[in-house]
């Protein structure tokens, strides 16, 4: 997707993402983290992004990629918006009729009448073909 003659790019996000560069065949791992890094446009480099918590509005994120031609013009850019999904199991997990979000038995199991821990029922029959 990178524009004709471009020879770099380099990346900018906002503080909720966050971005690696992964270099096909090396095993450097470059965290863009600098406004200023620059790295070679090469077949197989990867941005791989990530946002640690949920969004408070859609599409409140974004990452830039900023491509330069030989000398370090700037040719173009392309961004995408993020939205974070926040995705919870919440579950009884003491057995007392309430849900809650945050119970510290949720990591945990025990067996019996005074045991915690969410009970899970997986219905593994085919419904549908």
């Amino acid at each position: 997707a990178a524009p004709a003659g471009a020879v770099s790019f380099g990346v900018k996000h906002t503080e909720g993402v966050s971005v690696e560069v992964l270099c096909w065949g090396q095993a450097e791992v470059g965290a863009s983290t600098d406004s200023g890094s620059r790295w070679p446009l090469l077949e197989g480099t990867v941005l791989r992004f990530s946002m640690s918590r949920a969004s408070t509005e859609a599409n409140d994120n974004k990452v830039t990629v900023s491509f330069y031609a030989e000398g370090g013009q700037h040719i173009n850019q392309a961004g995408v918006f993020l939205t974070g999904i926040g995705i919870s199991l919440d579950v009884d997990a003491d057995r007392d009729g309430v849900v809650e979000k945050n119970n510290p038995n949720k990591a945990s199991w025990t067996w019996g009448p005074k045991g915690h821990g969410a009970i899970l029922l997986v219905g593994c029959d085919k419904e549908s073909p």
